[in-house]
């Protein structure tokens, strides 16, 4: 039976550590699948002398990962992506050397490699004899990962396996699993300094842009219409990045189901005629970034009256090509955007059709990224993108919409500073 708590679905990547209590981990994995939540395991090579990699992928039902420079696991999920996709960071236990080599930084395995270069937060079960959780240097690590932001819970006394009795048994699993659904009712996202980040509060300031997001609707009769899936999660992301970052923001908006953004001023269209025509009255703007999905064609003729379907063998359907809003502004003899950025979402060809479109579309930058049959990016949170300029390509790793937006205005002004 699955119990779904408050905080259920949530993504939580298990480092286990290489000791005794590794055990434990196996039932603190049951636990959590049981409450909803998924979870990746990733085990130290002392951990498997204790438990098993087949152990641990029965519970999560998922890959296990434990070496670094596994090319098959690498590109199943590069080592970066597997740090970044979780909500949260378990490690569990915690041994005294994995809590050396977070406290000092290094990354020698794949535990401690995703440990440094995870953006979310980290909860540590510590597990250890008595005199090595007392020791000084373990009481120093601990007090430096405690003022570097790392939550603790545990250890508890009790008897240890070795024998002696004392501060160093692993929480039980129902007290570990009660703090990560503690930590996981609040945000757990580790935000880049705001310099890095394009959160400066001036990094825009005194700039006008303007954005397009989600899709157009182009009616074939009062009731229906010709669309699509974009549900302007990502546009909407980039006004409010944009907006953050201290720039005037024009958002241009197809109908979606998403409140507007604090901060920007928000104009509501349904067709890609109308989203031309408020693009050009917005104008002029320092930069143009072109996130809406917008319909390349438009029934010709648009009913009056509900079409029938009892109309013999079909209904024909004449359709008329849309105007391309993204040339459209990059194309503009006069007036134009001095940065101008649209998007490119493929579903074969992905890189060759995005520079493509660089060109043919006078656009300074091209965020390109799949949307087939077997990608979630329309509707959904996250997005992989490449960044495509006439410099040259950055492939970025999947990440949430709202740091892709972040990212991108962070590029957009540098590039315009």
């Amino acid at each position: 039976m699955v119990l779904m708590g408050v905080s259920a679905g949530k993504r939580i990547l298990l480092i286990i550590g290489g000791g005794i209590a590794a055990y434990k981990s196996l039932e603190l994995i049951r636990r959590l699948r049981q409450k909803g939540h998924f979870v990746r395991a990733v085990m130290a090579e002392a951990a498997q002398r204790f438990i098993t990699k087949l152990s641990a992928g029965s519970l999560t039902g998922e890959t296990v990962y434990d070496d670094l420079f596994a090319l098959t696991d690498e590109a199943a999920m590069g080592h970066i992506e597997l740090s970044r996709d979780a909500d949260l960071v378990v490690v569990a236990p915690a041994t005294a050397d994995m809590l050396a080599k977070m406290a000092h930084g290094l990354a020698d395995d794949l535990a401690s490699t995703l440990l440094l270069a995870t953006d979310k937060k980290i909860l540590a079960a510590p597990a250890m004899n008595v005199r090595m959780w007392l020791h000084p240097a373990t009481a120093r690590n601990a007090g430096i990962l405690r003022r570097d932001g790392i939550a603790f819970i545990g250890p508890e006394d009790g008897a240890m396996a070795c024998g002696e009795f004392g501060p160093g048994r692993m929480s039980e699993p129902e007290a570990i699993l009660a703090a990560i659904e503690e930590m996981l009712a609040s945000d757990t996202k580790i935000p880049l300094p705001a310099a890095l980040s394009g959160q400066a509060a001036n990094a825009l300031a005194g700039r006008r842009v303007i954005v397009t997001s989600g899709p157009t609707h182009e009616p074939l009769d009062p009731v229906r219409y010709i669309g699509n899936r974009s549900s302007g999660k990502q546009g909407h992301a980039i006004a409010a990045a944009a907006a953050a970052a201290g720039a005037e923001v024009v958002l241009i908006s197809g109908p979606v189901a998403l409140a507007d953004p604090k901060g920007v001023t928000a104009i509501h269209v349904n067709t890609a005629l109308e989203m031309l025509r408020e693009v050009e009255a917005a104008l002029p703007a320092d930069i143009f970034i072109g996130a809406a999905a917008v319909a390349d064609w438009r029934p010709a003729e648009i009913s009056t009256a509900k079409l029938k379907k009892d109309t013999g063998n079909g209904i024909p359907l004449p359709l008329a090509k849309n105007p391309d809003i993204l040339a459209t502004v990059g194309r503009r003899p006069k007036g134009r955007p001095a940065l101008v950025a649209g998007f490119a979402a493929e579903t074969e060809k992905l890189l060759e059709n995005a520079q493509g479109k660089l060109a043919a579309k006078n656009c300074d930058l091209i965020v390109a990224n799949e949307v087939g049959a077997e990608s979630d990016v329309l509707g959904g949170d996250k997005n992989k993108v490449h960044i495509l300029t006439g410099q040259g390509r950055e492939s970025w790793p999947l990440m949430v919409k709202e740091e892709v937006a972040r990212r991108l205005i962070a590029k957009l002004a540098g590039m315009l500073n």
